[in-house]
């Protein structure tokens, strides 16, 4: 079941995922083609192909959105993950003054739709690629995760190190329930190994975004 909607939270999570909009955009607009063009840190991914997921990322949620104002309850990616990878596959061929102005255009649309939208739409559900069902309310922190962890995947010097201490907080908790439902009883608790290290450093472990010796990789989203 959704978790039950809590104003001041969405109202944090939206200021937040807004401030690392503009920090993306930043990013992306000081870019050169030859930049775009090169390897992000994401295995078989460059730069555009990387943006253009973002930009999508930004749509589907947004579609979501849309389907929870009329009452239904929609599905992330119509066609699901071969139509999200599809979609993917064409951003990657974008140029990068496109795939500037699609991001931009995406982000705005995406953040509009959250200053427009209902109480009953901030309640609607919808289904995500996992097909796991999600309320409304949580897609503010879902985007604000996609822009924090996919701007160190861009490998442009933003390290797990900058993240927002207000994100981790946020996502170590849900790290931590999900480790617990996803063990069996007596290996429920993170290791000790994680357990010491620094709040950004365990998350970035959690979501193989740092290595840690001693032990193997994170489980990842």
């Amino acid at each position: 079941m959704p978790r039950p909607l809590d104003p001041r939270l969405l109202d944090s999570c939206v200021e937040g995922v807004a401030a690392t909009h503009q920090r993306l955009l930043e990013v992306v607009d000081s870019l050169t083609a030859e930049q775009f063009a090169a390897p992000s840190s994401l295995p078989g991914w460059n730069r555009t192909t990387l943006i253009g997921h973002l930009t999508m990322n930004a749509h589907s949620y947004l579609h979501l959105l849309t389907c929870a104002g009329k009452g239904e309850e929609g599905e992330q990616y119509p066609g699901g993950v071969e139509a999200r990878n599809a979609g993917i596959e064409v951003a990657a061929k974008w140029s990068p003054e496109q795939a500037t102005k699609e991001l931009r255009k995406a982000v705005y649309m995406l953040e509009g739709a959250w200053a427009g939208a209902t109480n009953a739409t901030w309640n609607g559900t919808g289904t995500v690629v996992s097909g796991s069902v999600i309320a409304m309310h949580d897609v503010p922190f879902l985007r604000w995760r996609e822009c924090v962890i996919h701007l160190t995947d861009l490998d442009v010097g933003i390290g797990y190190d900058q993240w927002p201490d207000f994100y981790v907080r946020l996502e170590l908790e849900r790290q931590k329930m999900a480790w617990a439902a996803s063990h069996p009883m007596g290996l429920t608790q993170i290791p000790q190994a994680a357990l010491k290290l620094n709040e950004k450093h365990r998350l970035a472990w959690l979501l193989q975004r740092a290595d840690v010796e001693g032990l193997p990789k994170g489980p990842g989203l």
